[in-house]
């Protein structure tokens, strides 16, 4: 949401600023109790504003400010030559999900390559905006090097003594060191006890990152919540937060979402979450590797959100990692373990339990890119295209769910220290890398090295904006533009097989409105 610089507001009716789609639907029904608004700008211009039309400051972000308004100061506002558009401080929520070896870490700690050390994240800041950590717990023990909360009116410090009440980011940090050992974490609480918050906190919690990345070497922010996206990600405030971490050198790994299909079991299009649809986010959907390491018996997990992003049709999600079913650190008396007794593994102190969903595949890639980014330094649209372009096939998907594939660090790290990113071996099978990549941009830059792997003809790099047309002609290498559009006619299928023949179903079903449910 950005405002232009102006000194007198036009009459009502010249002018309307961009909105959220919850806004835009509390106008329309003419909504008068109050709300509370994002707005991006600076101070002197907020506080014009909030003088203006008598909203109340709640909350100071970068550049941007949460005001409670009526729906008269939101109409008004709406119509304020100064205000390009505006956002709903919307609630966020958690996104609740035999890793390690599925994914080949157990080879990156002992070194899989001839005369290549191990890596285990050691030195590698991972920033965890949930629940909190409960950093007393025997698996997190000396891993949690700060903690800070985000929920409540200002930031409290509170080093080893952070609290999670809820048990979700205790989960999410559990994954993350189980992947990467030698990482050290950083918890960001931007949600309570139920699992929710608001979208100010998140950003506010994306700030702090960015701020204070050198002093705790963070190199990742992982992020496993989201909600419906409202908003193209170019005026949506937490992808603002996303893309101001990835121009400060931080990779922002992100859950996809949980909305795959619907309630009597058809798959759906279009439900990727915000900020899951951010263009420099490192999205993540979920596969099921139904308990077993091999990858021959790999399906994607129903539940995961497919692509294309609502509103600027990005492709999404990038690759997708394990997330059915993983066990990982909880508080005992936190409330998904109350609420979930049944998957609750241990006792006391030293519990686990067993949750699913892409907030779990987020955080292996989370882990991944640590000892990704421990064996070499890489910018983060770097991270990303070595992560996607060494990924494996999953069986029976397609692009728009499982992205370019399922995410295999072992090979990632071998291409980052210069080895051939071909076969590996994983649970005894051969594993090939797909070769395909999204960039972050068309203008994204690269290390000559890492360059020359996406020569032709191993990957497709998509450029910018997805672009889908009425013929589509695959060749060895294909770079899209940004301004081929989607044809009102094409229907896609849950099977995607890319390959000389492409052969469209029809039970995919195009989702304009997304409910959100726990």
């Amino acid at each position: 949401m950005a405002l232009v610089a102006s000194t007198v507001p036009v009459e009502a009716g010249q002018h309307r600023a961009r909105l959220s789609r919850d806004l835009s639907d509390r106008l329309a029904a003419r909504v008068e109790a109050p709300t509370d608004i994002i707005v991006t700008a600076s101070d002197e211009q907020v506080q014009a504003l909030a003088t203006r039309y008598g909203a109340r400051i709640k909350k100071r972000l970068r550049n941007a400010a949460v005001l409670e308004v009526s729906g008269g100061q939101l109409r008004d506002l709406s119509e304020d030559a100064e205000v390009a558009s505006l956002s709903g401080d919307v609630p966020v929520r958690t996104m609740t999900t035999v890793t390690v070896e599925a994914i080949g870490a157990d080879q990156v700690w002992r070194g899989a390559y001839e005369g290549l050390r191990g890596f285990t994240g050691r030195g590698i800041g991972v920033a965890v905006i949930d629940t909190g950590i409960d950093a007393q717990h025997p698996h997190l023990a000396s891993r949690v090097a700060l903690s800070l909360d985000f929920t409540g009116s200002g930031v409290e410090h509170a080093r080893g003594r952070d609290r999670d009440e809820n048990g979700h980011g205790t989960h999410i940090a559990g994954i993350i060191r189980d992947v990467a050992p030698g990482a050290h974490l950083v918890s960001l609480k931007a949600m309570g006890a139920d699992g929710s918050g608001f979208t100010s906190n998140v950003i506010e919690a994306m700030d702090w990152a960015i701020d204070n990345r050198h002093a705790w070497n963070i190199k990742i922010v992982n992020v496993s919540l989201g909600h419906p996206v409202m908003e193209s990600e170019k005026d949506d405030p937490m992808c603002q937060a996303v893309q101001r971490a990835t121009d400060a050198g931080i990779l922002v790994t992100v859950a996809a979402g949980n909305v795959g299909k619907l309630a009597d079991g058809r798959p759906v299009i279009r439900a990727i979450s915000s900020p899951g649809h951010a263009r420099s986010a490192l999205t993540v959907g979920t596969v099921n590797t139904r308990q077993t390491a091999a990858r021959s018996d790999d399906v994607m997990a129903t539940y995961s959100s497919r692509g294309p992003t609502m509103i600027d049709g990005l492709l999404k999600p990038e690759l997708v990692a394990p997330g059915n079913r993983i066990l990982a650190a909880v508080p005992r008396d936190a409330y998904l373990p109350t609420l979930l007794p049944e998957r609750v593994v241990g006792r006391g102190a030293d519990t686990s339990m067993e949750l699913s969903g892409t907030s779990m595949s987020a955080a292996v890639a989370a882990g991944a890119a640590a000892l990704l980014l421990e064996a070499r330094s890489l910018t983060p649209g770097e991270a990303k295209v070595l992560l996607q372009f060494t990924s494996g096939p999953v069986t029976g998907s397609g692009l728009l769910e499982a992205g370019a594939g399922s995410l295999n660090v072992v090979a990632a790290v071998g291409a980052a220290r210069g080895r051939d990113p071909g076969p590996t071996l994983i649970a005894n099978e051969e594993i090939k890398p797909q070769g395909l990549a999204f960039s972050t941009s068309a203008s994204e830059s690269f290390s000559r090295d890492i360059a020359a792997l996406l020569a032709p003809p191993r990957t497709i790099v998509w450029a910018d904006t997805i672009v889908w047309a009425d013929t589509i002609v695959w060749a060895d290498t294909i770079v899209w533009a940004d301004t081929i559009v989607w044809a009102d006619t094409i229907v896609w299928a849950d099977t995607i097989v890319w390959a000389d023949t492409i052969v469209w179903a029809d039970t995919i079903v195009w989702a304009d409105t997304i409910v959100w449910a726990d």
